[in-house]
Formats: structure tokens, C-alpha cells, sequence
């Protein structure tokens, strides 16, 4: 019998050397990865510290990483090395695009900076994901997403006037500025099929979560005003807000266009509002916002969430429930949209995120969960670098292998 032909995806043949840890690298390397470039990642000795954070599986090993490491080549290299170091060289010297999160002026130090590529793999993409950046008077200084959501500005507007700001409880600032990395490599390979040059992508935290900052900017510069904390709701645009139901759940309502808002008043049993000219639109609604809110609050708190989300479904209300992943596992338009893609651990179903875009000729795909540390020592070393057994050997016993 005929193997089927493996489908096509949009990054195949492009080959993709991760550097650094933890999280803004190698989510990028993951996004690659899935739309099916060959991603070899460079890990420590030790491997990637974030193999052993948050909850682990029976062997040690953070559930996490099966999924940030998918799809993903491990090669553990001690780069402190000598001899790490010039297999790394000899492996960025073939690659399309290496990825690198240390803090500016690590590469430099060890020989591997993009400079020093430019006569033996004029083509590269060397992509530099940092705090601050490649350039200016923070680009030294450590930046944690944390830090650099603060910063950035993201964490100002973020929580209750008056109380101290908030995060999400997810590393935003390094998933932000994954995305924005993988978007600027994609930018760059396309510029490469006209010019036949590599360049620098210099990708920083701080300036991915600046991105996200809308109208804030020219705002303050056009306006003076400065964008403050505002609890759950969206400065300048009502109603949009949470509220809680009579089962102690809670949901979210965006009423803030005009025919929306006559129907969700309508809805909640305030024609009165409905009707009012003074509330028609969103300047007036912004004028009458406690008053609207109030109305919200107490009509979500008479019913339970299913009757209140139900009633604005009928109503053509944009709204929905605050869920948590138990919700998501259990809700059918997850499922349907096969947002949960199934890998194998040991012989063990394990459940990972599928990742969108969704490309409807060429969708990307997990091909295999993160394995463990080195566990294509030999597959990238010795076959693809032709090292012979004896120096592989070596290697290993000088630890320069994990």
C-alpha cells in the first residue's frame, strides 16, 4: 500500500534555530513550529527551565511544555562552551531564521551576534526578542513581561480607579511579543524572496504591549486627557461592562450601539431608557453611564445567567458568559471548532491548545508534543551535522551534551 503524501504546510522547508528560554522565544519557535517549519531548539544542559514550572506530569515535567515545546527538535548544547558554541555556528550558518531571547550583547559575547553572519549566511533572519530592545539607554536591563507590561502601559489601565493595577494571570507581555516576533520573521522571509538578504528583527516586551495601547497615545497628545483604570468597562463607550446574576455568575454585555442599546433596554425592562433621546447615543450613553450600569446590575441580579444570557440572544444582544477551562471543555462550539487537539504522553491522552490562525488549503498542526531534553541529540548532531561517533561521544563526556 501507497504511504499517503504528507500535506503541505505553509512553512515547510524553513529551518528555525530557537535560542534562549522560557517563554517569548519559544512561543514564537511553537508558532512557526505548528505551520510546519523545522524548528531545532538549543537548550541547556539541563533543559529549558520551563519544563519543570507549574503543574507536572509523572515524569517531571510540566504539562506546559507539551505544548510550548511541540512540533519542536531538542538539542542540548552547553553554550558556555567552546565546543557548544561552534555547533551552534555551524548550525545558524544553515539556517533561515534563528530566534534569540537573551539579554542584548549575550550573542556578541559568545561570537554568534547577526554581524558575524553576514558573509557565511547572508540570507538570515536573526530574530532578537528583549525587555527594551536591541537600542537605547533600558536596552541592558533585565525585562520580565511583568516589568515591561508596566511599562509598556498596558498595566496602568489595567484594574479599579483607585486600587493598586492588576494583571491577567498569564505572562501577556511575552505571548504578545511572541506574536509580534513571528509576524516580523514572516515580513522579513517575504522581503528575502525580493532582496535575497536576511535582516534583524528587533522585537522588545515593552513595545509589543505599547501596540495594544488603541487611541491612547493621540489621545493624551491631541487631547491632554490621560487614560485611567476603569474596572471592567472601556472608557468612552457604554454600556460594555460585567455583571453579576442571581446564580453568582457572571456575564459580559456589549449594549454600546445605538439599535443594540434600545433592544437591551428594552430587554431589561427599561423601555424608559430605551426611548430617552438623551441616551441614543454612545456620547449621551457615556453621560448617563452610572444610571445604565445600575439599571444592568440589578436587572442581571434578578434572574440567573442562562435566562439572562438567553433573553439578550433573543434579543440580538452581544453578550457571554466568564468562562474558565472547565467551561471551555465542556462548551460545543469549542469542540467544533477543534480547539483542543489530543497528543500522546507515554501512552497518555493529554489535551493541548490548537493554534489560529486557521488556514483553510494549508492549517498548521501539533505533529508531535514536547519531548524530553536532547532527544534529537543524535537525529541534528550526528545526521544532519555529520558528526562521527567518537566526537559525539566526547561530547557527551566533557557535558558538553546533555
Amino acid at each position: 500500500m501507497n504511504e499517503p503524501t504528507p500535506r503541505r504546510l505553509p512553512l515547510d522547508g524553513i529551518r528555525v534555530i530557537e535560542l534562549g528560554q522560557l517563554l517569548a522565544g519559544p512561543f514564537t519557535g511553537t508558532l512557526l513550529a505548528y505551520f510546519g517549519a523545522d524548528v531545532v531548539k538549543v537548550e541547556p544542559p539541563g533543559g529549558d527551565p520551563i519544563r519543570g514550572w507549574r503543574k507536572l506530569d509523572d515524569t517531571g515535567t510540566s504539562f506546559w511544555w507539551r505544548s510550548l515545546g511541540r512540533n519542536k527538535k531538542s538539542v542540548t548544547l552547553d553554550l558556555k562552551t567552546d565546543q557548544g558554541k561552534a555547533l551552534v555556528r555551524r548550525m545558524m550558518a544553515d539556517a533561515d531564521v534563528v530566534i534569540e531571547n537573551f539579554r542584548p550583547g549575550t550573542m556578541e559575547n559568545w561570537g554568534l551576534g547577526p554581524d558575524s553572519f553576514r558573509n557565511d549566511n547572508p540570507g538570515l533572519i536573526y530574530t532578537r526578542i528583549s525587555g527594551y530592545g536591541q537600542t537605547g539607554p533600558y536596552a541592558s536591563k533585565p525585562g520580565y513581561a511583568s516589568v515591561c507590561e508596566g511599562i509598556g502601559g498596558l498595566r496602568y489601565v489595567n484594574g479599579f480607579p483607585g486600587e493598586r493595577p492588576v494583571r491577567p494571570n498569564l505572562s501577556l507581555g511575552d505571548t504578545i511579543a511572541g506574536l509580534h516576533a513571528a509576524l516580523g520573521i514572516l515580513l522579513a522571509l517575504f522581503e528575502r524572496q525580493h532582496s535575497e538578504q536576511g535582516q534583524v528583527v528587533d522585537v522588545s516586551l515593552f513595545e509589543s504591549v505599547f501596540n495594544l495601547l488603541e487611541g491612547v497615545i493621540p489621545e493624551f497628545d491631541g487631547a491632554g486627557v490621560i487614560r485611567e483604570p476603569a474596572g471592567s468597562t472601556v472608557t468612552g463607550i457604554v454600556p460594555t461592562n460585567t455583571y453579576r446574576c442571581a446564580d453568582g455568575k457572571y456575564v459580559v454585555i456589549g449594549g454600546n450601539g445605538d439599535s443594540i442599546f434600545k433592544r437591551l433596554m428594552t430587554t431589561a425592562g427599561r423601555p424608559d431608557m430605551a426611548d430617552n433621546p438623551a441616551m441614543a447615543s454612545n456620547a449621551g450613553r457615556v453621560e448617563h453611564e452610572q444610571e445604565i450600569d445600575a439599571a444592568l446590575d440589578q436587572w442581571c441580579r434578578s434572574l440567573p445567567s442562562d435566562q439572562v444570557l438567553a433573553q439578550l440572544e433573543d434579543a440580538r444582544v452581544p453578550s457571554g458568559p466568564i468562562y474558565s477551562v472547565a467551561d471551555m471543555f465542556q462548551d460545543p462550539h469549542f469542540q467544533a471548532r477543534g480547539l483542543f487537539q489530543q497528543v500522546q504522553i507515554n501512552g497518555k491522552p493529554l489535551k493541548v491548545p490548537a493554534i489560529t490562525p486557521r488556514l483553510a488549503s494549508t492549517p498548521g498542526e501539533t505533529r508531535w508534543p514536547g519531548g524530553e531534553a536532547g532527544s534529537h541529540n543524535e537525529a541534528v548532531l550526528r545526521e544532519e551535522l555529520g558528526l562521527s561517533e567518537e566526537e559525539f561521544a566526547a561530547l557527551k563526556q566533557q557535558g558538553v551534551i546533555g
